[in-house]
């Protein structure tokens, strides 16, 4: 994952513990899952909208 190893996972780990406390972490995680699944929803969206225009422009290609 991303490279590190797990000594190096667990100094970070202990490092977020006493920047934010063991009670706000797990809100901590919570909001950055939130944000990771509102970013992919976005994104899929995105593409989404993409693949329609390239749809319509498509069709319109073919009518002419």
């Amino acid at each position: 994952m991303f490279g590190l190893k797990p000594l190096e996972l667990g100094i970070i780990v202990l490092i977020l513990l006493l920047l934010f406390g063991a009670s706000k972490l797990p809100k901590l995680a919570r909001s950055l899952g939130s944000s990771a699944r509102e970013f992919r929803k976005g994104v899929e969206e995105g593409k989404a909208e993409e693949a329609a225009a390239m749809d319509a422009d498509a069709e319109v290609a073919e009518d002419t």
